[in-house]
């Protein structure tokens, strides 16, 4: 088994030093990180197909996500020290106010890394003036709002208000999702764009960073 092919296999069984380690090895015989970066994007996305389908259970996600997050710690830095980083775009993402939970947003954050974003994760709970204020200090393209709550979801369309408030709204495009969202309460409140998962959440991403 080549490294490639371990580094997928450790990252759909979960395995975190596995995967650190297939990475050491596809840096030293100098591959193509682009190229491999794409296959953990299409594993994540196989994984994310099989969740759906209660073929597995988020406890997988969770480790699989993980062992990603693992790989791509080795090929950061090389990517940026050779200057072949792919930046499509700076995504500003967190959970809305009064929502305690990551796991998914953590998984889209691990995706949305591997497929060339810069991610700033402002974690859980997170007020709305944060999401705002830190938009505007990284220069962000994308805000990017998780609600796992029926009664957070408000939040994002405060965001949302907040922005037009201040005559800033065509700056920002905002990206919504969770559990209890839906593509008819998206385009209600204003945002841009809504995935009903991870993948989605990826390629929504791209589409609205102007990309595939």
């Amino acid at each position: 088994m080549d490294s490639v092919e371990k580094l997928v296999q450790a990252v759909m069984e979960g395995e975190e030093d596995a995967a650190a380690e297939a990475a050491e090895e596809i840096v030293a015989q100098k591959l193509d990180l682009h190229e491999v970066i794409g296959r953990l994007t299409e594993t994540m996305g196989v994984l994310g197909k099989q969740f759906e389908s209660l073929e597995i259970f988020l406890p997988e996600m969770i480790i699989a996500a993980d062992a990603m997050t693992a790989a791509m710690d080795v090929f950061n830095p090389v990517l940026t020290a050779s200057g072949d980083k792919v930046n499509k775009g700076k995504v500003v993402l967190g959970s809305a106010p009064g929502d305690v939970h990551e796991i998914g947003k953590n998984i889209v954050k691990t995706l949305l890394i591997g497929d060339g974003f810069d991610v700033v994760d402002l974690g859980k709970n997170v007020e709305i003036l944060e999401f705002v204020k830190r938009a505007q200090e990284v220069k962000a393209d994308i805000i990017g709002v998780s609600a796992l709550m029926s009664t957070t979801m408000p939040g994002a369309a405060d965001i949302i208000n907040l922005l037009k408030d201040l005559g800033i709204r065509e700056q920002f495009k905002v990206m919504v999702g969770g559990a209890p969202t839906n593509a008819d309460w998206a385009e209600r409140i204003g945002a841009d764009g809504w995935a009903p998962n991870s993948t989605e959440a990826v390629a929504l991403a791209n589409r609205l960073a102007g990309g595939n």
